[in-house]
C-alpha cells in the first residue's frame, strides 16, 4: 500500500511562534516514533505561512495516530498555538 500524502497550511499565533514550531517538531517525532508518517514542514517567505507535507504510511497508521496519547497531546496543544488555513487530508497523483 502507498503512502496518503496530507497537505496542511497554517500560522503560528503571534504570542506562540516559538512555542509553535516547538509542538510541531515534537508531533513529528511522536508519529515517526509511532511509524505513523514522516513530515516535511516548509515556511512561505512571502507569506510567513507554513505548510505541512504529511506522509502517512497507511489509513490504519493514520486511525492508529488518532489513539496515540503522545500523539493526540500534540494536538491539544497545537490548538492553542496556531491557526489552521487549509487542510486536504488525502492527496492523490493525478497523471504519470
Amino acid at each position: 500500500m502507498s503512502e496518503i500524502l496530507s497537505i496542511a497550511i497554517f500560522e503560528p499565533l503571534p504570542e506562540s511562534h516559538a512555542a509553535a514550531l516547538a509542538t510541531m517538531e515534537e508531533l513529528g517525532a511522536a508519529l515517526a516514533k509511532g511509524g505513523y508518517s514522516r513530515d516535511s514542514v516548509y515556511r512561505d517567505v512571502k507569506s510567513g505561512q507554513y505548510i505541512l507535507l504529511r506522509y502517512w504510511r497507511s489509513e490504519d497508521a493514520r486511525r492508529a495516530a488518532l489513539e496515540d496519547s503522545d500523539v493526540l497531546r500534540c494536538w491539544a496543544k497545537l490548538a492553542q498555538e496556531i491557526r489552521t488555513v487549509s487542510v486536504m487530508e488525502t492527496l492523490e497523483p493525478v497523471g504519470a
